[in-house]
């Protein structure tokens, strides 16, 4: 932990008996996230009560304690496991004398620093921007001390002090760029769509391992961490099987629980890419205590973005840090092509969900060999377009391929088959 990171107190209050059974498990997760951005964490304070306060989100004695913990501590940052309004967080500040936000600012700022690309620097400031209009009315502690911590990074004082007007004419311009980007992703897809070569995305919960598997699979060296939210921008490249068959792979930004509706907005660009992807790969950390949570977010969020009628592989990941490893390896054999077993960080089980990956995206293509002579030479420029070209040769008088195809394409071809397996 660094030297000048802020002393954060953490607080979740449960207004329900399932509130209060998942209380530890989403206070781990805050405290993950806490440290992603920064923070020491010093202290996590808990509470249970029937009703949510108007004022103070927790209960009047449980804010008062929170302030004279805060101040034993020395405490700068106080960090709730929920979406607060803005007159809780700063009835907070003025109770507690110290910087109050809550679960979405905690994650916007996450997204702030993880930001690289022009792409994610706009939709993250969008969805900053989003989040803080409605709190620049009256501000708290959190926005007068903006450029200086945790859930202040981003949009910067200047713009935040201008009036609501310019905030808002800032954000029509971003929603502007955002558009123009949607489009020419829009336009890429549309490309890709009119070729035969299948998308597969990367889905799951944020460090469950899908850039590990991405480097696995496409035998690239992008950066991975166990830290929340390592990827934002997509990545998208080609993966081969050994016979020259290939598909594209994309890698997309994490899910997590209550993903900030925000966000969900802002990065609308960047989660087209797995709307239309042909097949998804749902990466489940399956050491996690708290995967089968983990599992329902995700395709919650799945159905949010409508990709949930997408065929869906469900790969359990880091079988490498569980005692049944083996066990759960030999299951690949009789688990259909649904589920599958691996390490990311091992590779073990990759074979076997390359297999599956290819059973559900190819299961329309068929081969074909085919001879094409000298004088029909003009039609080999239309095999890209409907078919995958696995090989392609020139024996005396004619060409000679080697195609993935799906067969309805092939009726026109039907005088150029060939029964070249031997030869190949």
């Amino acid at each position: 932990m660094q030297a000048d990171a802020e002393k954060a107190i953490l607080v979740h209050l449960a207004t329900s008996q399932k509130d209060k059974e998942e209380a530890e498990g989403s206070m781990a997760e805050l405290a993950q996230l806490a440290a992603a951005a920064g923070a020491e964490v010093v202290q996590k304070i808990y509470q249970v009560r029937p009703r949510i306060s108007p004022r103070y989100f927790i209960g009047q004695g449980k804010a008062e304690e929170l302030a004279r913990v805060r101040e034993e501590l020395g405490a700068d940052l106080l960090i709730f496991d929920h979406n607060l309004s803005p007159i809780q967080q700063r009835s907070l500040e003025d109770r507690t004398q110290a910087k109050v936000i809550d679960r979405t600012q905690l994650i916007l700022d996450i997204f702030a620093q993880r930001a690289k690309s022009n792409e994610g620097k706009l939709q993250v400031e969008l969805a900053q921007l989003n989040y803080l209009l409605p709190r620049l009315v009256g501000k708290g502690i959190a926005l007068s001390r903006l450029g200086a911590g945790i859930g202040t990074r981003g949009p910067g004082e200047k713009k935040l002090e201008e009036d609501r007007r310019r905030i808002i004419d800032r954000i029509s311009r971003i929603k502007k760029e955002i558009l123009g980007i949607q489009e020419r992703r829009e336009n890429q897809r549309k490309s890709r769509k009119e070729s035969p070569v299948p998308t597969v995305s990367l889905v799951g919960y944020t460090s469950a391992g899908k850039s590990t598997l991405f480097n696995q699979l496409c035998r690239e060296a992008m950066h991975t961490s166990p830290a929340l939210f390592a990827t934002l921008d997509p990545v998208l490249r080609r993966v081969e099987f050994s016979d020259g068959l290939y598909f594209f792979l994309s890698d997309t930004v994490g899910f997590i629980r209550k993903l900030p509706v925000e966000l969900v907005s802002s990065f609308w660009a960047t989660l087209e890419e797995i709307k239309e992807a042909d097949c998804l790969l749902h990466v489940i950390d399956v050491s996690s205590p708290t995967s089968d949570r983990q599992t329902k977010a995700v395709e919650s969020i799945l159905a949010e973005i409508d990709a949930a009628d997408i065929p869906v592989i469900n790969v359990f990941n880091k079988i490498d840090l569980l005692s049944s490893k083996d066990d759960l390896l030999a299951r690949n054999a009789t688990s259909g092509r649904a589920n599958v077993y691996i390490s990311a960080k091992t590779g073990e089980g990759i074979p076997n969900l390359k297999e599956k990956i290819r059973t559900v995206v190819f299961h329309d293509f068929r081969l074909f060999y085919l001879r094409i002579p000298q004088e029909k030479r003009d039609i080999l420029s239309s095999f890209p377009k409907w078919s995958i070209v696995l090989k392609r040769r020139e024996n005396g008088d004619y060409s000679e391929l080697k195609v993935m195809a799906n067969p309805k394409f092939m009726i026109n071809y039907l005088p150029y088959l060939s029964k070249g397996e031997e030869n190949w």
